[in-house]
């Protein structure tokens, strides 16, 4: 296996990690170097130093411009994959003449093609700006939604289902590296929050659109048709804005000054991920499939990715509701997820324990899903209260989001670790509509039992991989003290201000010394490395 160049070992005397936001720029000579160090490297001559409130003025402007273009991406995302959902109860199965499980399949192709696309999408992420990539997505992903609107059978429908995932494969990894490329990882789990959070948003208001479309009379449409067509134009206007707006890197920004990007890039050093580099990297591949902690993200997210989002509205709807006050009871379905996802961003932001978090969330869909396997058909009202408690669901996968993304360094590897979970999310959703069929109503127990069972495996994974993570922490700690570093880092990603001061003092106090600033080319947090091989880097839980 190819390891990264790096500096040789340094002696008992070398001089400690920095901690300070100054840092000595120096000319680096590597040919696997980020673009973000060659960036800063190109302003050598110029103050990277910069105030609390300097950061946080830039922070403000990252949040204003990216974090909104991220969250319409997501949304349209969405609402177009969901709106085979909405359309559920409106005779698209006897419109379009769809038997047995063909409708099951139409939510699975879906994931079929996102999961044999993930690897597309992760070298098309390492090797081109991904501004123009997730605009590019958006539009072609559109298209293929507002084209489905004219067909009419099974085999049309799965073919541009197909299309559509194979577009949308691109959008979920996306947002993640840009998440990765714009904020410290302490910020990082609330804004993946905030994204993700879209699926609550669009439940609400693609049940709106849903209804009012759904009173359309048309000679020549079925509704299905209309709400395709409608989703699909929607989605294709939205990618003209992402094209417009969406720079590909701290380092190409437009809308900063020259000042503002150098202070964009250099805050991120914080992270040891890197930010960058363009160049694909085998040997990341090849560590990210032999690593313990990527597995552990691939069986969650499997585990968690069912069919009860294909299958909601038929499920509500074997309540006894009419079609209308199906869509209707989506709305506080979608109104719950918003607020629990962002609610679960918060805590586990605030306490720094997403293990225990996500624990702690699936304490709620598995009250919800016992519910609405014992309570009698009669009792709606109950029926419907675990059914909104088994949306809280979702509030899990934009914290495994997180979880992978803040311990995996290394441009490639980072996007190779992200494909992995959403071939595992697509792995799930492939086989969880298969789970429910029409032939199960009105009870659907098969595929409620298997959600069951599901999120207690969750729950428990989600509690055993901190120790494994505490374990390779330890194993950096002794390899610093090998090579005569610090074994104790104070991690500044995960910090605010009032704590990184505090906890630079405690690493001098351990340290025994003042620490100095370190030179780029001293430094692993913009070099191209993997967070195995990067004894900095420090896992969080």
């Amino acid at each position: 296996m190819t390891t990264p160049d790096r500096p040789p070992a340094q002696g008992p005397t070398a001089t400690p990690r920095t901690t300070t936001d100054e840092i000595t720029p120096a000319p680096v000579t590597n040919d696997r170097t980020d673009k973000a160090t060659t960036f800063l490297q190109a302003h050598a001559q110029t103050d990277t130093s910069f105030t609390y409130e300097e950061e946080r003025h830039v922070l403000r402007r990252i949040d204003t411009r990216i974090l909104p273009l991220l969250l319409g991406a997501y949304f349209f995302q969405q609402l177009d994959k969901s709106s085979l959902s909405y359309v559920s109860i409106f005779g698209i199965t006897e419109d379009a003449k769809l038997v047995g499980q063909q409708y099951s399949w139409l939510g699975s192709i879906l994931y079929i093609a996102q999961l044999v696309m993930q690897p597309l999408a992760a070298f098309i992420l390492v090797k081109f700006p991904n501004g123009k990539v997730i605009a590019t997505a958006i539009f072609l992903w559109g298209s293929s939604q507002a084209i489905m609107a004219a067909c009419t059978n099974f085999q049309s429908l799965l073919g541009l289902r197909f299309m559509l995932g194979s577009f949308e494969a691109m959008i979920a990894p996306s947002c993640i590296a840009v998440t990765q490329m714009w904020w410290r990882r302490g910020e990082q789990t609330l804004r993946t929050s905030y994204w993700n959070a879209m699926n609550g948003i669009t439940a609400i208001v693609g049940s709106l659109f849903t209804y009012g479309l759904g009173h359309i009379e048309s000679e020549v449409m079925f509704k299905y048709q209309i709400i395709f067509l409608f989703c699909g134009l929607l989605t294709v206007v939205y990618a003209g804005v992402v094209l417009a707006f969406m720079p590909d890197s701290p380092m190409e920004a437009k809308y900063l000054t020259e000042r503002e990007k150098v202070i964009a890039v250099e805050r991120l050093r914080a992270n040891q991920m890197g930010v960058s580099s363009g160049k694909w990297r085998w040997d990341h591949v090849w560590e990210s499939l032999l690593d313990l902690k990527t597995w552990c993200w691939f069986v969650i997210i499997v585990a968690i990715s069912g069919g009860i989002g294909t299958f909601g509205s038929l499920i509500v709807k074997s309540f006894g509701y009419t079609k209308f006050e199906a869509i209707l009871f989506n709305i506080p379905f979608g109104a719950i997820q918003f607020i629990v996802i962002i609610a679960s961003g918060w805590v586990a932001t605030r306490f720094k324990h997403k293990g225990l978090t996500i624990a702690g969330v699936c304490v709620l869909p598995i009250v919800g899903t016992i519910i609405m396997l014992t309570v009698p058909r009669e009792q709606k009202g109950v029926l419907l209260f675990g059914y909104y408690l088994v949306s809280c669901m979702a509030a899990i996968t934009p914290l495994i989001y997180a979880w992978q993304a803040q311990n995996t360094g290394g441009d490639t590897k980072k996007k190779c670790t992200s494909g992995m979970v959403f071939i595992g999310m697509c792995t799930g959703n492939i086989i969880g509509p298969l789970l429910y069929s029409v032939d199960h109503a009105p009870l659907y127990r098969p595929g409620l039992i298997s959600n069951l069972i599901m999120l207690v495996l969750v729950a428990a994974l989600a509690i055993l991989i901190p120790f494994y993570l505490m374990f390779l922490n330890r194993r950096h700690a002794k390899r610093r003290e090998e090579l005569g570093k610090n074994a104790v880092l104070v991690d500044e990603s995960m910090m605010g201000k009032v704590q990184m001061e505090s906890g630079k003092a405690a690493e001098i106090e351990e340290a025994g010394t003042a620490t100095k600033p370190k030179a780029l080319e001293e430094d692993n947090a913009l070099r191209d490395m993997t967070d195995v091989k990067n004894e900095d880097f420090i896992y969080v839980y």
